[in-house]
């Protein structure tokens, strides 16, 4: 996101899920999720939490789907891939025009029943998709008035975008009445009823090339699902932690003009270039014959690289959040969730344990102090706390790399990252994103990192 105060499509989805949290104030019941996998949070923390995240990511995860075509494979990285097609579907892509044939299989989950019943859920994955394969996402949800959602498409989502692959996109008007899809997030539409998602199930089709072996493996596939208080203010958490983790500094502010067709270039760049520099500091690295289209006269063309390849064709834009996710998936040995955290304290259990998190937020410049700027929504990279507990942030939207690594008082930067509503620049109410947050971490996590991730939710 630019510097500038100004609305974007982040806004329109941010204020469409601030009337839907309006109506929290109605208790959450408490229902356990099945216990099966690497299921979902403990239900009395998930329910406290407001959030609820659920992954299907282990071989009897897997084995507990249904399926269509499909085969889940094990190892040490277990999935799911196309084994024999269930049959072959037209698709025309709506960014290029192109009407192409494609084999697919699909997987579909479990329902799982949310522990905490939702205004919002939004599905993350991870996948590896050869040239000439590609996958789809889909949610189909049961309200807690016992009526069923549509089958909604989460995303299209390839790795690549060449001359086989599709154009990674949102799917645009889906509603049935009673919720909807901004880009990648689903809404209830009117929470003020009292209505909620109670369940749902998730769905992978799988794409390839007729007469080819390329498959889609897909290693991780969840949501998270929540109902966070409609707050201007969140309560202060108690500093517990100084520590810095020692994350690579980019800024998108010197990319600007670079590659517009990506977002209007760099100054809109923030979650492609917060994705790059947790990528690195997990040992992520592009290849010469990766970055060999970017031009030669281009700092940091890795940044770049990551813009073009998280890009949202439908959207319009690089900060899709499932789609960063899965972008740092494609990275060996690591893997990436969207899931929402309920404080700080929960920021410093994960840095703790050596893993930096990428937070979302809006503020006008008055409400944090040094930032100089803004924004309707903006990601940066949390990567420590000071002695006396304030965030150190590498903030993308600085002026060079140097000037990446900021100190921000943390009641300041508290509020502004968990409230759900604030006013703007013109005095209007807007919203806020309410905790939300890409995680990425190891494919095998250590086990004090397994215990953190799972201290926040995230199994």
């Amino acid at each position: 996101m630019s510097r500038a105060e100004q609305p974007s499509r982040r806004t329109v989805l941010a204020a469409a899920v601030a009337a839907a949290v309006a109506g929290s104030a109605i208790p959450a019941t408490a229902e356990a999720a099945p216990g099966t996998g690497t299921g979902g949070a403990d239900p009395d923390r998930a329910t406290a939490r407001k959030v609820d995240y659920r992954a299907w990511t282990t071989f009897r995860d897997w084995r507990c789907g249904t399926v269509q075509g499909a085969r889940p494979v094990a190892g040490a990285r277990p999935g799911v891939v196309i084994g024999a097609p269930a049959g072959t579907a037209d698709y025309t892509d709506p960014h290029t025009g192109r009407t192409t044939a494609w084999e697919y299989a699909t997987w579909t989950s479990p329902v799982h029943r949310l522990a905490v019943p939702s205004t919002e859920v939004i599905a993350s994955w991870n996948a590896h998709t050869p040239s000439g394969t590609w996958l789809q996402v889909e949610l189909k949800g049961t309200y807690s008035d016992g009526t069923d959602t549509p089958w909604y498409v989460m995303g299209r989502w390839a790795a690549g975008d060449g001359d086989q692959d599709i154009r990674r996109t949102s799917v645009d008007d889906q509603g049935d009445g009673k919720s909807s899809v901004w880009t990648d997030t689903f809404a209830i539409d009117d929470a003020s009823t009292g209505l909620r998602l109670a369940s749902y199930r998730l769905r992978l089709t799988l794409h390839r090339r007729p007469g080819t072996r390329a498959t889609p493996t897909v290693w991780r596939l969840g949501a998270m699902g929540s109902d966070v208080p409609d707050r201007f203010t969140v309560p202060a958490s108690t500093p517990g932690l100084a520590q810095e983790l020692r994350v690579p500094r980019y800024s998108q502010e010197i990319h600007k003009g670079q590659y517009p067709e990506y977002d209007n270039g760099g100054e809109a760049w923030c979650s492609p270039t917060s994705s790059q520099m947790i990528i690195e500091y997990w040992g992520g690295r592009l290849t010469e014959e990766q970055l060999a289209w970017v031009d030669p006269s281009y700092a940091d063309p890795q940044v770049c690289h990551a813009a073009r390849y998280t890009y949202d064709y439908q959207y319009a834009g690089c900060g899709n959040w499932p789609f960063n996710a899965a972008y740092a998936a494609t990275f060996k040995g690591l893997q990436g969730v969207v899931t929402r955290l309920g404080s700080l304290s929960d920021l410093e259990t994960l840095i703790a344990a050596g893993i930096p998190a990428i937070t979302s937020q809006s503020f006008l410049e008055k409400e944090l102090t040094g930032a100089g700027y803004g924004t309707s929504g903006h990601l940066m990279t949390v990567i420590g706390f000071t002695a006396d507990g304030d965030v150190i942030a590498n903030d993308p939207a600085s002026d060079d790399n140097e000037a990446v690594r900021r100190v921000y008082k943390r009641r300041e930067w508290e509020n502004i990252w968990l409230r759900t509503k604030r006013y703007n620049a013109a005095g209007k109410v807007a919203s806020g994103t309410g905790g939300v947050c890409y995680l990425y971490f190891p494919a095998h996590p250590s086990p004090r990192q397994r215990k953190a991730l799972a201290a926040v939710g995230v199994r």
